[in-house]
């Protein structure tokens, strides 16, 4: 199901109209949330059911196993590795390891003609088996104790609001918080309402505004000789899928608020960091802490010497690249990133840009903007030669005609556009427009922004689209 769609509505309102009958009871809580989540997502496709069920198993005894055996605990947690990565390789990555095999059998003059597989792929794999694998990872490091009860563990793993697209719960968050959730009050209901609101509109007025010019421009044949066309299109991009991504998080994060969970901020105004090691610490914070936490350190980190430790952070980032999607695009957006990281730590030019006060801040944000623009256009095109004609169009300054640019592009968009970039500018100012609602005196107005929101929501929503992160 999408969260912007009818049939998620009604099931919604099903769910917590049910919910606090149930959640009191530790024997119904945690199956009445996996029978719901499971029929959230087996909506999709029913059959990709076997897949979650079965990851989950393994993880569930293997877990399990490392407790009761200690010396065979390393060959537990290989095993969960193993089935996860397993699943990911097979139903990810195959076709594109098939791909690269004939390409590269053809230029050996030795065509393999290995036929495709061509796998439906499921829906928040990549999301559910992280969460599955971390559960392990972490019983193995000894900071969590495995649960015995199996329905606490696939409520862990399956648990609907944040079930396709995240943010990414750690197990040992989240299991002792279904064993006892937190009584909930009229505040709590209050704050996840707002989320709720907030992410709708992110998602369907702003980001779904954009989507079908992105997609026109990146879909087509042929590179649009305009170079202002293509900046308006990368910032619309860059903007969708923060809005996409974003409101998603805060739409899971209100639901979950609701049941009485809290689940972790997985946003928090990227688009102001001065710096790549601050993008970072703002831009899908859960995925970021994931990699951080099981590959980077894990690698050894920066507790290694200055050279090593930029090949950890390569390499997390490449992996990173990968775990978007089965593309060379995806590297190689993951592999500019990691060259951004690995320029600042060398230079350390945020610092030096620091120093000239809130000027050299503002430029640390424009050049962090910028180049991640630059990053975005390979993340979203279908190939190299179509990134690389469009990264050689935006630095076309030959070509800044605007006619072409007020054809393409509705005024409707070029408004959020200007909304979405006020919003960011005013957080890079130190302006927290938002703020204003916090006040005290602001409380009996709360309702009626909320519902101007709702309202704004209903009338100036874009096309339908599904969420942008739900292809990874």
């Amino acid at each position: 199901m999408l969260f912007n769609s009818l049939v998620f509505l009604i099931f919604a309102a099903i769910f917590f109209g049910i919910w606090p009958f149930v959640r009191r009871f530790v024997g119904t809580r945690s199956i009445f949330i996996v029978c719901a989540s499971f029929i959230f997502y087996g909506w999709w496709d029913w059959r990709f059911l076997f897949l979650i069920i079965a990851s989950g198993l393994v993880d569930y005894f293997c877990a399990l196993g490392i407790e009761r055996y200690s010396k065979a605990k390393k060959f537990f947690l290989c095993l969960s590795l193993f089935c996860n990565i397993g699943s990911l390789a097979i139903f990810k990555y195959l076709d594109f390891f098939i791909a690269n095999l004939n390409g590269g059998s053809e230029l050996l003059s030795s065509p393999l003609n290995i036929p495709a597989a061509e796998l439906i792929l499921p829906v928040g794999i990549s999301f559910y088996t992280f969460q599955s694998m971390s559960y392990t990872i972490d019983v193995y490091k000894g900071e969590m104790k495995p649960t015995r009860n199996i329905g606490h563990f696939f409520a862990y793993l399956s648990m609907f609001p944040q079930l396709v697209a995240g943010p990414i719960v750690r197990a040992k968050d989240l299991i002792p918080a279904l064993e006892s959730p937190q009584e909930l009050n009229q505040g709590d209901i209050w704050i996840g309402f707002r989320w709720i609101v907030h992410g709708y509109f992110k998602k369907m007025v702003i980001a779904d505004s954009f989507a079908p010019v992105v997609a026109t421009a990146f879909g087509s044949t042929a590179v649009a000789s305009s170079t202002t066309y293509w900046w308006c299109v990368v910032l619309m991009w860059a903007f969708q899928i923060y809005c996409d991504f974003s409101g998603y998080s805060d739409i899971a994060r209100g639901l979950g608020k609701w049941m009485g969970f809290d689940f972790p901020e997985n946003f928090n105004h990227p688009y102001v960091a001065r710096g790549f090691r601050d993008f970072w610490s703002r831009w899908h914070i859960s995925l970021s802490t994931w990699f951080r936490d099981y590959v980077y350190v894990p690698l050894g980190g920066s507790r290694v010497t200055p050279y090593k430790a930029h090949f950890n952070m390569w390499v997390t980032m490449l992996v990173s690249g990968l775990w978007h999607g089965a593309a060379w695009t995806f590297i190689a957006w993951g592999a500019l990133h990691a060259l951004y990281l690995s320029v600042e730590r060398w230079t350390k030019w945020p610092k030096m840009l620091e120093k000239f006060g809130p000027i050299g801040n503002l430029v640390a944000i424009g050049i962090t903007v910028f180049l991640t623009c630059i990053a975005w256009v390979y993340f979203r095109a279908e190939n190299f030669g179509q990134a690389n004609a469009i990264v050689a169009q935006l630095f076309n300054v030959t070509q800044l005609n605007t006619d072409y640019v007020l054809q393409k592009i509705g005024m409707f968009q070029f408004l959020w556009l200007g909304a979405a970039v006020s919003r960011e500018a005013f957080f890079a100012l130190g302006i927290n427009t938002w703020s204003v609602f916090q006040k005290p005196w602001f409380e009996n107005v709360r309702v009626v922004t909320l519902a101007v929101v709702i309202v704004m929501t209903i009338l100036f929503r874009g096309p339908g689209a599904t969420f942008v992160y739900f292809q990874f």
